[in-house]
């Protein structure tokens, strides 16, 4: 895909906000669309095709944790970026767990934004490159990954992933056994630069856990290195 023609639906409530960011992606070259509020914001989703989600969770209607569920249901590759002007971490958590491949925090600048969504396009298609033979990866007693189909089994059965969940798992299988640093996580599947701080990482890893450990708080497979990051043992 040529990120500069993607097609992007943009969901702010916000007037001046919207407007401007309307005209800066259309400036980037990006084919994007406004919505204003939850409703009309799953309307315009159904009719369309979009290689990006740029979703600001406090809206009329539907409030942006709702709108990600629905699209998440839809389609489980597209990517959302998250705009929020909450603080709080557990509603930055609940954002991830809605759906969301990442978030900035509002007031957030303009170069930023872009850079994000230039990232995020760009490795939309990164982990479909299947690391190993064949598309299913098997670990553990009874675990897979499916990297074409992006669905997995774990001790509570399958599941549809989502792409940042399989970009994050191919991340960690190609590296068997090996640390990951947060930072190189970061860099690898979010494509952030050094000195980023965010707990993404850890809001994701969590997830994973949910879906692969018969006991997510004594993990077997995702397991944590203090102080550096994760290492996967298969």
């Amino acid at each position: 895909m040529n990120t500069s023609t993607a097609r992007i639906l943009l969901i702010e409530d916000e007037k001046h906000l919207a407007e401007g960011l309307l005209y800066n992606l259309s400036a980037e070259g990006y084919e994007a669309e406004l919505a204003r509020d939850g409703q009309e914001a799953l309307e315009l989703f159904d009719r369309g095709q979009w290689n990006l989600i740029v979703l600001d969770l406090m809206l009329p209607l539907l409030d942006g944790f709702e709108v990600a569920r629905q699209i998440r249901d839809r389609d489980p590759r597209v990517p959302i970026l998250m705009l929020t002007a909450r603080s709080a971490e557990e509603d930055r958590v609940k954002g991830l767990e809605c759906g969301g491949d990442d978030y900035l925090t509002k007031p957030f600048h303009l170069q930023e934004l872009l850079l994000r969504i230039r990232g995020m396009l760009r490795r939309s298609s990164w982990y479909r490159t299947v690391p190993g033979e064949g598309d299913r990866y098997c670990f553990g007693e009874g675990c897979w990954v499916d990297f074409r189909e992006r669905t997995a089994m774990g001790p509570g059965g399958e599941r549809r992933l989502t792409e940042k969940e399989l970009s994050i798992l191919k991340c960690l299988v190609e590296r068997a056994s090996e640390t990951v640093s947060r930072e190189d996580m970061l860099r690898e599947v979010w494509g952030y630069g050094p000195g980023v701080e965010t707990r993404t990482v850890d809001n994701f890893m969590r997830r994973l856990r949910t879906y692969f450990e018969k006991d997510p708080a004594s993990p077997e497979h995702i397991v944590s290195v203090r102080g550096l990051g994760y290492r996967f043992d298969p």
